[in-house]
């Protein structure tokens, strides 16, 4: 009997991994056979082309909220982030005449300075980070909309647009740059005693400060990771509008929030993968265009994000319980 139940708790906790793992890809997977019924255009080279090229934004951004949230925080000022960069950046090039190869690196370290103070805040005020960056959001949005004064900032040099409309070879640049960041990323999470900090991090923070991780330092990189890459995603994205806007990024948190549940990146910290993310981004992004392409109204499209985003995190909280049970289990036997 005992060997029975043994054999069965094992054939449970493969299940379990297992879904754990695959289960994204094989929602994805049906998605795509779904909507190539439905829509003869969606599998077409051209359309997929147009895929992935509107979700590697997102999936940038993506990787590095992946990062603070494995560290078991959360940052939602992504979006606000892009905001502020994207009108500074503008401002640089179109009025004070900077080149982009001096003003891209200008952004990219204000990027990874205001997502330091993200860092700074949560640990000097001891308050949870969803709170504080949901004040910095705002805080950011609106200098954005201050230095932008209801402006569409135009007048940058041609060669800005390559970093947003160029390609090389047949493939986008944005696409290059998003599979680059993943590489770097997954390198990092996979390869590098930090990437094991991280997730020691997420998973136990207080065994993690034992056993000699600075965690304060931790937080405030991972966020500054994180500000970093969404400077990165601040550049490409005005390279492809080409014009200064306070919409350009706004919202772009709730999908890459979005994205990472998906992919199996925990909502408490500990767990998650790069090529989990990157599934989570398909799926996002096949969703997207296949209610592009079938003429859904933007608030349609609302809900049946809303609706992912609650099956996500429902999910994520249902396996993280069954974990707990499985673990309790275990000890009591």
């Amino acid at each position: 009997m005992t060997n029975q139940l043994t054999f069965n708790d094992k054939i449970s906790r493969i299940i379990s991994l297992a879904m754990r793992k695959y289960a994204p890809l094989m929602i994805l997977i049906g998605l795509v056979i779904l909507f190539s019924i439905i829509s003869p255009n969606f599998m077409t080279p051209y359309n997929i082309l147009i895929l992935v090229r509107q979700v590697s934004f997102m999936a940038i951004s993506a990787v590095g909220l992946m990062f603070v949230m494995i560290g078991g925080a959360i940052d939602l000022s992504i979006g606000s982030q892009i905001i502020l960069t994207n009108v500074v950046l503008s401002i640089m090039m179109a009025y004070w005449n900077v080149p982009p190869i001096l003003a891209i690196p200008i952004i990219l370290v204000l990027g990874t300075v205001l997502g330091a103070f993200n860092g700074l805040l949560s640990i000097k005020l001891k308050i949870h980070p969803l709170i504080i960056t949901l004040g910095t959001a705002s805080i950011y949005k609106g200098v954005g909309y201050i230095i932008a004064a209801s402006r569409n900032i135009m007048g940058f040099p041609d060669s800005f647009r390559f970093f947003g409309q160029g390609y090389i070879g047949p493939i986008p640049v944005p696409i290059i740059i998003m599979i680059v960041v993943a590489l770097i990323g997954n390198f990092i999470l996979t390869k590098t005693y930090f990437g094991r900090y991280v997730f020691a991090l997420g998973g136990n923070e207080e065994a993690a400060r034992l056993a000699g991780i600075n965690t304060n330092w931790m937080k405030v990189t991972l966020f500054s990771i994180c500000g970093f890459i969404s400077g990165i995603t601040s550049v490409l994205l005005l390279s492809r509008v080409f014009a200064g806007q306070v919409s350009t990024g706004a919202g772009i948190e709730f999908d890459c929030l979005t994205a990472a549940l998906l992919g199996g990146v925990s909502f408490k910290g500990g767990e998650g993968s790069i090529f989990g993310l990157m599934t989570g981004v398909l799926i996002i992004g096949v969703l997207n265009n296949a209610m592009q392409l079938a003429s859904f109204p933007d608030f349609s499209q609302t809900v049946v994000k809303g609706a992912v985003l609650l099956i996500a995190v429902g999910f994520d909280v249902y396996q993280k319980n069954r974990k707990a049970r499985e673990i309790v289990a275990k000890v009591a036997a």
